[in-house]
């Protein structure tokens, strides 16, 4: 049995050669959350599935706190099969936070996620495998033909159009777990709140491939949906952040100085009119709010840049202390990559 939080990993029995077979090619990751019911015939899928396929491959899959018994299910599957690794986390902290315990223990150089509802099908990533193989970074699955009521589909339909709209990365469905990366485009990710469905956004923004592939969509067979319309506005929030960090990470004296100007030259421009009004008709400053909306107006303008100015710092330590780059680099020809 796997000890810790995190669990410890379990060499595999396989013979290592000299030809780098021992190296995993394939990692699933696989968050559970109260799924007890849906582990093991999940599991078989995989197992069937991948080996078909022929790579070496591991299954990573994650304990979101579960109360039910999935954890004796999870424990029972890495003792017969080291290609299992469990992870345990200590409470439940959501999807996003699973995926990215997932990502940091895989070892695999192909990384495919997907719920452990066994709504997703096992049976579709070999030829998402394939699809990646064109030249692509990431592979996300469409579920064209979903097996859910309307309640649930109409809302995601908008979701996806204005995620779309707002990171300008068109793909039909954003909720799909099931996909399929690179893992030099994913290792990097840091995943808050619920941001995993968008690392094709990430993935986009920095120079990489993405695409996406109908899927099969299956019904729910056991356990209870943890979804709910809730999750829509944490979605949208999540998004306008993603979008600020794209336009404003490096720059965010530009986006609170911005607004700082304007709120200014609103301010100015309520006090000159106030001051027309006084001089030219007659009309007190006490009659109108916009001394009033002046002040505050002014006021709310130098935080906003007072704002950004501090914001710069932190930007710049959070960069220099860790001396990282605000730039990638794809590759360096006739040079040395300092």
């Amino acid at each position: 049995m796997r000890g810790g939080i995190l669990g410890s990993r379990t060499k595999s029995t396989e013979p290592a050669g000299n030809d780098g077979q021992d190296r995993i090619e394939i990692s699933v990751l696989v968050p559970f959350y109260n799924e007890e019911d849906n582990v093991e015939p999940l599991y078989r899928e995989l197992v069937e599935v991948l080996e078909a396929d022929g790579r070496r491959f591991e299954l990573v899959f994650v304990n979101d706190g579960s109360r039910d018994g999935t954890t004796d299910v999870l424990d029972r599957l890495a003792e017969a099969d080291s290609r299992v690794v469990a992870i345990h986390l200590v409470r439940n902290f959501g999807q996003t936070a699973a995926m990215s315990a997932a990502i940091d223990q895989a070892a695999g150089e192909l990384m495919v996620g997907l719920d452990g509802d066994r709504h997703n099908d096992p049976n579709d990533i070999p030829e998402m495998l394939e699809k990646l193989n064109e030249g692509f970074d990431v592979v996300s699955g469409w579920r064209r033909d979903r097996k859910d009521s309307r309640s649930r589909t109409l809302p995601s339909q908008i979701a996806n159009w204005l995620i779309s709209r707002v990171s300008g990365v068109q793909l039909h469905d954003y909720g799909c777990s099931l996909k399929v990366y690179r893992r030099d485009v994913i290792k990097g990710v840091r995943l808050y709140g619920e941001m995993h469905r968008f690392i094709p956004i990430y993935t986009k923004w920095m120079g990489g491939r993405v695409t996406e592939m109908v899927v099969n969509h299956r019904p729910r067979v056991a356990g209870k949906s943890k979804y709910g319309m809730k999750r829509i506005f944490k979605v949208v929030l999540d998004l306008l952040l993603v979008r600020f960090l794209d336009r404003y990470l490096t720059k965010p004296i530009h986006f609170f100085g911005g607004a700082g100007l304007i709120s200014i030259g609103l301010a100015f421009l309520a006090g000159l009119y106030a001051l027309f009004l006084k001089l030219f008709e007659g009309v007190s400053y006490i009659e109108t709010p916009l001394p009033l909306l002046s002040a505050m107006g002014f006021m709310i303008g130098v935080l906003l840049v007072l704002m950004g100015i501090l914001a710069e710092l932190i930007v710049r330590t959070y960069f220099e202390g860790q001396d990282k780059r605000t730039y990638q680099v794809r590759v360096i020809r006739n040079g040395e990559e300092a």
